[in-house]
């Protein structure tokens, strides 16, 4: 496992990040075992954990808080806010009202005295940027937040974070968390070139692109039992299936030429898929989200993986640098782009 400095923080953390989002109900209901995942995880050197208080409505951060009793200070510990988690109105989103509420719920189900990067997992476009970064400010004064952070936030709105920083002598977002993949590029063009221009680390998400860069979807063929578009009782993903997607077809075709240039530089698709993340010099570190133990052994093995100039170049002819594969949805929330507010409508 290799180390890096957390943007312009001090910080070091491993590049890789184990994400929590599959633990709980809705991915992995087994405790025992999510517990065994991340003490699997820290012993093989990841420093870094990433989790978010809608996760399993809450379940996520108590699995990962009972993980790390005793081991906390081992820990760069991340989570996130802003998702509905109740049905009052005004339990969600970037409102100085919320963020007090859920960070001390955030702590309480962690069970920890304070959060090392604490992030807003949406940007919320009707409140105003100032007042969330003030309330979080104050939590970083008062010592119960270290650092914060964004999720999916658009370029403009990166820089609009930073400039209101500035502006109001607060803290500054240190971190963003963005969909990131070979299916997923188009954050190549503006958003990752904000992220370095303004020192910020970045941990993407998705690296694996829902696992269609595993190979486990095949065209013609049923996705494996386990896999989050085979038939399940789980009412996430319950009636979700591959060839629902109408870009599916575009997809199972880039599966197979990227398995070629895998199997050509001796890799496993997965392998390929996390070294592509890796490679680009704006990535810090890249979040592994498995759901087993099995998986988990399989994402650590790709830990060092290298791609040389060839190999990516042989995958910008899949797909072009700072572009998207149809299908993906980098959920900006963008009110701009709903039906009744643009012009045309």
């Amino acid at each position: 496992m290799q180390y890096r400095k957390l943007g312009r923080t001090g910080v070091e953390v491993s590049t890789q990040t184990l994400g929590a989002m599959m633990f709980g109900a809705v991915g992995n209901p087994d405790h025992e075992e999510s517990v065994r995942i991340v003490h699997r995880a820290l012993d093989a050197g990841i420093n870094f954990i990433d989790t978010a208080d809608m996760y399993s409505t809450g379940e996520s951060e108590e699995i990962v808080g009972r993980a790390l009793r005793g081991r906390r200070d081992d820990v760069v510990l991340a989570t996130k806010f802003f998702f509905p988690l109740g049905e009052e109105r005004n339990s969600r989103g970037g409102s100085r009202r919320y963020i007090v509420r859920a960070v001390e719920d955030s702590l309480r189900r962690l069970g920890t005295d304070r959060i090392d990067l604490y992030q807003m997992h949406r940007r919320e476009w009707d409140t105003d940027l100032e007042e969330t970064l003030d309330a979080l400010t104050d939590l970083v004064r008062q010592g119960k937040v270290l650092y914060v952070g964004s999720s999916s936030f658009p370029a403009d709105w990166i820089v609009e974070a930073q400039w209101a920083a500035e502006r109001r002598g607060g803290v500054r977002f240190v971190c963003e968390q963005p969909q990131y993949s070979i299916f997923a590029r188009s954050i190549e063009e503006s958003m990752l070139p904000a992220a370095r221009r303004h020192g910020m680390g970045v941990i993407p998400w998705s690296p694996l692109a829902g696992g269609w860069l595993t190979g486990k979807y095949r065209r013609g063929e049923q996705a494996p039992e386990g896999a989050r578009f085979a038939p399940s009782d789980n009412p996430v993903w319950r009636g979700r299936t591959v060839d629902a997607d109408p870009s599916a077809s575009a997809r199972y075709d880039a599966v197979e030429r990227l398995g070629k240039i895998a199997e050509q530089a001796g890799l496993s698709l997965t392998h390929l898929a996390l070294g592509f993340v890796a490679e680009h010099p704006a990535i810090t570190s890249t979040i592994i989200g498995p759901k087993t133990m099995a998986q988990l052994e399989d994402l650590l093995a790709a830990a060092d993986v290298r791609l040389d100039a060839a190999i990516l170049d042989a995958i910008d002819e899949v797909v072009p640098p700072g572009t998207d594969m149809a299908g993906i949805n980098h959920r900006t929330g963008n009110p701009s782009l709903e039906t009744g507010h643009r012009r045309r409508s």
